[in-house]
């Protein structure tokens, strides 16, 4: 027998995890998706081309999904715990360096490498942790902790938009980087499940903890995971495009002041919405969660098709809170759907690998927008390529759920001669 990590006790302790969880996603991918506030100040401030600055959000965006097997293997090594405590530091290092604004290689130092890592060291092993200490309740768990990302993009938008006003947008990374420091403390209150050890291993091994495996690589050899890996690629080329320039679209369009702000705040709340609800609805069973998964994608980059063609105020505001809404819907269920994919025991080690390979399209998508606009003089273009990424990424989901239900189908057949044998023979 081995060792195990003790039973989910789905409740308890869990909803503490969960709140803990719920910050954790607010300081900091609340903080990513708010970053085109502070884009064209940048881009003025150094006088570069719209390509060049969203290097700095690329860059974060790498860092966050590169730093996903690190912080997996550190957490299977210490404890949740222990990763995020340190993911916060480096979080709030990268954003307090920033504010001496030394030069724009400076900012992919710091708020790519340093705060993209941070991110990474806390998202990830926040994520582990509610999967861990919930089964039945697990996609109502997960929608919850990850709405915090919403409740506080909704907060932030307004907040930001008056740091930078009133302190520059130096002074808004210094008071940002000051909150991202609360992170220890949401680390500090995950508690990690007691692992269950036999008495027979335990005499074996003379008490002593048992070695974990760092990472199952061996994973990999599964054709469903790498067509849900192909999927995360263009999901996340299409996925972070949207958030970066909203604002400089609006803006291009005459919309000033606060308007931008106020639209991010809508598409926040709607993100907030489609999160509860789809988890809600994973909940009930009514439909697969690849196949829920499949639809809410492939509506998600129609509307982002057709979310540039109107220049005006009300109807962009309609488009946005419906690409919040889907946005928040695909949150929702698309790390969950990895466990039917690989169970939850394999789940640390895959979604390490799921945030590795989607890097390339966090890394790729924004550069290439940026490039599109700086071609076409529009910021249109970056929202059309956004949109075809994602249809195209709705594709892979088909593939992994025909591949698991033909799976199913042949391991159901298998088992049925074994009991007619049985049956013959009684």
């Amino acid at each position: 027998m081995k060792s195990r990590a003790a039973s989910p006790p789905d409740g308890g302790y869990g909803w503490v995890v969960v709140v803990s969880a719920f910050f954790i996603m607010g300081l900091t991918t609340a903080v990513l998706k708010n970053f085109g506030l502070f884009f064209l100040d940048i881009q003025n401030h150094f006088g570069v081309q719209t390509s060049t600055t969203s290097w700095v959000t690329s860059t974060t965006i790498a860092m966050f999904h590169l730093g996903a097997p690190a912080a997996s293997a550190l957490t299977l090594r210490f404890s949740q715990r222990a990763v995020i405590v340190a993911g916060g530091l480096l979080t709030a290092s990268g954003m307090l360096l920033s504010f001496l604004d030394l030069s724009l290689p400076w900012l992919y130092l710091t708020m790519g490498v340093l705060q993209g890592t941070g991110i990474s060291f806390s998202w990830v092993p926040a994520n582990s942790m509610v999967s861990h200490y919930f089964v039945q309740w697990r996609p109502i768990a997960y929608a919850i902790a990850s709405s915090g990302e919403c409740v506080f993009a909704i907060v932030f938008s307004p907040l930001f938009q008056w740091l930078i006003e009133f302190y520059s947008w130096q002074g808004a990374f210094l008071i940002i980087g000051g909150l991202q420091l609360n992170l220890c403390v949401c680390g500090a209150l995950m508690r990690p499940l007691e692992t269950v050890q036999s008495p027979m291993e335990a005499t074996k091994e003379g008490g002593a903890p048992p070695k974990r495996s760092l990472f199952q690589c061996s994973l990999m050899r599964k054709p469903e995971l790498l067509l849900y890996i192909m999927f995360a690629i263009f999901a996340a080329a299409g996925f972070y495009i949207p958030p970066l320039f909203l604002v400089p679209f609006v803006t291009s369009v005459g919309i000033n002041e606060y308007w931008p702000a106020s639209i991010l705040s809508v598409l926040a709340l709607a993100d907030l919405a489609g999160r509860l609800i789809c988890g809600w609805i994973a909940n009930l069973r009514l439909l697969r969660n690849l196949q829920l998964l499949t639809i809410v994608v492939t509506l998600l980059g129609v509307v982002l098709l057709l979310l540039p063609i109107s220049h005006n105020y009300w109807v962009i505001l309609v488009f946005s809170a419906l690409y919040g809404f889907l946005f928040g819907c695909v949150v929702a269920i698309h790390i969950t759907s990895i466990v039917d994919i690989v169970s939850l025991e394999g789940l640390d080690s895959s979604l390490g690998l799921f945030m590795l390979f989607r890097s390339i399209g966090g890394f790729m998508g924004p550069p290439a927008a940026g490039w599109l606009v700086d071609q076409t003089k529009d910021f249109s273009a970056a929202f059309y390529l956004s949109g075809l990424c994602l249809i195209s990424s709705a594709a892979f989901v088909v593939l992994v759920d025909l591949l698991l239900r033909k799976k199913k189908v042949v391991e159901g057949e298998a088992c049925q001669p074994k009991t007619s044998w049985r049956t013959g023979m009684a």
